[in-house]
């Protein structure tokens, strides 16, 4: 017997003795000690899942006592007198057997009842029964169970990865849906599952929830990686861990049908790190489709604890999965029965009468494609991270980060409301007439620390508003993949900059524009393989999500390299819309801006994924309503660019601060071109449009902001004053102020209810003197032109 490992020893020591402790602590009548329990036996498993060569004995230690506690909580919710008696009897023998294992003996024999529990839960089989179900105990080493006395042991069959021979290759297996693989006798209802459990603690269980979105988002995130690269170890690892920690999180709470369930797809991932399965499309769609099962049921539970028909069950298709889990485990391949139940991923047909037996390792048919970086037969998407952004490493899942702290948002915010309020009330002190007019160092010094100290405080609180991008833009991973599926193309998603930072409330309103455009790439931009082969482009397309920051925006690009935006088609469309007049010369820019109004679209059929025309007029309003802009740039047969300008924050804006009389407004400095005194000649006066501005050989329409709000000005005379020229999309408008006082950082104060209705102002600031600055909605100033020239008379 060859000594364990000293580290792994020490560690497994420790736990052993920290159990002895929290035994005393184990109430057979309640919940105490539970936890403790469960976390300990987890932790167990994982330290001797480090080893290679964990003696016989201890690995059937850990099996039994790991299946009892695991019936006795699916049973009762609670541990029973006799498995508490077990637990102490187990401990010491434990302890006993680690200790001889670590001096290289052999430890004791596990007692017969221990063996005869590990024999019946685990192949308990008839004979003649089939391939009998193996469920590994998670991160612990197989045991293979020995062959019944009467028979040789069989030699060890591997099937061995290779192409198809030239007959398979004649006929290729139709595609059909992963879930849909299960036989004729296993085609069960979805089972009806109570969501909310009794006597649970509405605290304990939103706590959950709020981990389980993590968790859930890990495992898919891992589960997409393994499809593009199934022997990535560190992904399989953090993906096993990250269902580990979610079976205890579910079986602290006694969500019983969770937790067997999990345990299942563990089981999956499990045989694949102990090499006894090999990942392939089955299972890694089993893997996909078992993640939705769980984040369905956790966003049910969320909606019953906020008050949404708490009590009601919903339906979900666990019998199913899990006999398809078992039959995997059991090294048979999924049959080809289909069963009635719609489900995304496509399933190879399996393998043929005449194929060799399956073994302890079961393999499941290679990639198709080389390029595709995912084991599929068919359509297929990876999902890719560029090198010049380095992806961080996948972490272990964790019921809270050391050093994390979860605050309510609404906290947060008022927060940094209070810090707002700060900064306005420190400029005007700073800016106050009578302390300017005190010659005093020490004071001159103190305002200098002050200004200093509130700057800092108001960039460490903006930076608690500040989340990476990164959920947002992994999110559409799954919705890339789902829609090469459904279309039978090829897609790889490539992500870039996904640790660039913005307003956590911009990353919640940027997903479903992010959504629209991602599908019209999908769908109208990436063209089917067999037409990207013939027009020399490779079969797989790509789509590339990327962020960064320019100056003090964050800009974000959606690109493809399909088949670029058809003009000739746009403005036809647009024409036989009534959008625009065949006399209208429009520029390349100005076509595609086509695209943005309302019910647009040139697809020749409708689907469900995109061809209605409604989508990018929305993804439009909302950026503009973020107060960002979106820019397109596409070339026939080269692909489509999309490019968003958000700001940063939208707690604070950067602004150009104007002044009209004795008023002040500020201007989005993302929506202004240029500013501008105008020369003699340059404004001029056109029939029907008013007064225009001759800006770079283009005639721009002019507001006169006086005018327009009906504020005595300054300037009448156009080269007495200045033009800021702003821009909503393609258009843009000249408006005309009596003076450009500077740029600065301004925190927005909404208007409230009593100015709801109107429409020329976004928000309201106080500036450094005290005074109110509106702050205008260049989007609605733009679109004044409209009316005629009445608005800029």
């Amino acid at each position: 017997m060859i000594p364990a490992q000293p580290d792994v020893i020490d560690r497994v020591a420790a736990l052993l003795q920290q159990f002895g402790l929290e035994l005393a602590f184990v109430d057979p009548v309640s919940e105490s000690g539970l936890a403790g329990v469960t976390m300990l036996l987890g932790q167990l498993e994982d330290s001797l899942g480090e080893a290679d060569d964990v003696p016989q004995p201890i690995i059937m230690g850990m099996i039994a006592i790991r299946r009892w506690v695991d019936d006795r909580l699916a049973a009762d919710g609670q541990l029973t007198a006799d498995t508490i008696v077990r637990l102490h009897q187990w401990q010491p023998w434990m302890v006993e057997a680690v200790t001889a294992w670590s001096r290289g003996l052999a430890p004791q024999v596990v007692p017969a009842i221990w063996s005869k529990a590990v024999s019946s839960s685990v192949w308990g089989g008839a004979a003649d029964d089939g391939p009998a179900e193996v469920p590994l105990t998670p991160s612990l080493p197989a045991v293979v169970p020995p062959p019944p006395p009467h028979q040789p042991p069989a030699p060890l069959q591997v099937k061995v990865l290779s192409a198809q021979s030239p007959a398979e290759a004649a006929e290729p297996p139709p595609a059909v849906p992963a879930a849909m693989w299960v036989a004729s006798d296993e085609c069960q209802d979805d089972q009806q599952v109570a969501v909310l459990p009794e006597q649970g603690d509405p605290e304990m269980l939103q706590l959950f929830c709020a981990e389980a979105h993590d968790l859930l988002h890990e495992i898919e995130q891992g589960i997409l990686v393994l499809e593009g690269n199934p022997t990535d170890k560190p992904s399989l690892d953090a993906l096993f861990r990250a269902f580990h920690t979610f079976k205890g999180n579910v079986g602290v709470i006694k969500l019983t049908t969770l937790q067997q369930f999990t345990h299942e797809m563990e089981s999956l991932l499990d045989a694949a790190r102990k090499g006894r399965l090999m990942l392939g499309r089955a299972s890694i769609g089993l893997i996909l489709e078992g993640a939705d099962v769980l984040e369905r049921y956790v966003t049910e539970l969320a909606e019953q604890l906020a008050g949404n028909l708490p009590g009601r069950t919903i339906g979900l298709p666990i019998p199913r999965l899990i006999s398809q889990a078992n039959a995997l485990l059991a090294g048979r391949t999924l049959p080809t029965a289909p069963c009635p139940t719609p489900a995304p991923p496509p399933e190879v047909q399996p393998s043929r009468a005449d194929s060799p037996p399956p073994s302890s390792l079961v393999n499941e048919p290679p990639p198709a494609h080389p390029n595709l970086g995912s084991v599929a037969v068919g359509p297929a998407a990876a999902v890719a991270t560029s090198p010049s952004v380095p992806r961080p490493p996948t972490k272990p899942a964790a019921a809270t980060p050391a050093g994390v702290v979860r605050v309510d948002t609404l906290k947060l915010d008022g927060l940094i409301d209070l810090v707002g309020e700060l900064v306005i009330a420190q400029s005007m002190v700073v800016q106050n007439p009578v302390l300017a007019a005190i010659a005093d160092a020490h004071l001159s010094r103190s305002l200098g620390q002050l200004r200093t100290i509130t700057s800092d405080l108001q960039k460490t609180a903006m930076a608690l508003r500040m989340v990476p991008v990164r959920a947002t833009f992994q999110k559409m991973s799954r919705l890339v993949r789902d829609l090469a599926v459904q279309q039978g193309k090829e897609i790889q998603l490539v992500l870039e900059g996904e640790e660039t930072e913005l307003d956590r409330g911009l990353v919640e309103e940027l997903g479903d524009p992010l959504v629209h455009m991602i599908r019209n790439s999908a769908d109208h931009g990436i063209e089917p393989p067999d037409v990207r082969a013939a027009a020399g482009k490779p079969r797989q397309g790509t789509i590339r999500l990327r962020a960064f920051h320019q100056g003090g925006f964050i800009v974000i690009e959606i690109a493809d390299d399909g088949r670029g935006l058809d003009s000739g088609r746009i403005l036809a469309k647009a024409i036989e819309r009534g959008l625009v007049t065949r006399d209208e010369n429009l520029d390349r820019r100005q076509i595609h801006d086509l695209i943005f109004a309302p019910g647009f679209s040139t697809a020749e059929k409708i689907t469900d994924i995109s061809g209605r025309g409604v989508g990018m007029d929305v993804v439009r309003r909302n950026i503009e309503r973020l107060r960002g802009k979106i820019e397109i740039d596409a070339e026939p047969g080269r692909g489509t660019t999309f490019t968003i300008y958000l700001p940063l924050t939208l707690a604070i804006i950067e602004g150009v601060l104007v002044g009209v009389g004795e008023e002040r407004f500020v201007v989005p400095t993302l929506s202004v071109r240029e500013s501008f005194r105008p020369l003699p000649g340059m404004v001029t006066t056109v029939q029907g449009k008013g007064e225009v501005v001759s800006v770079r050989g283009r005639l721009t329409p002019l507001l006169r902001l006086g005018n327009h709000f009906r504020i005595p000005c300054r300037a009448h005379n156009p080269t007495e004053g200045i033009v800021v020229v702003i821009e909503s999309g393609q258009d843009a408008r000249c408006v005309f102020v009596d003076e450009l006082i500077g740029k600065q950082e301004v925190v927005i104060k909404s208007l409230g209810d009593l100015f709801r209705n109107q429409n020329d102002f976004a928000g309201a600031a106080i500036l450094g003197d005290g005074r109110v600055g509106l702050i205008l909605d260049v989007n609605a100033l733009v679109k004044l032109r409209h009316r005629g020239g009445d608005a800029a008379a």
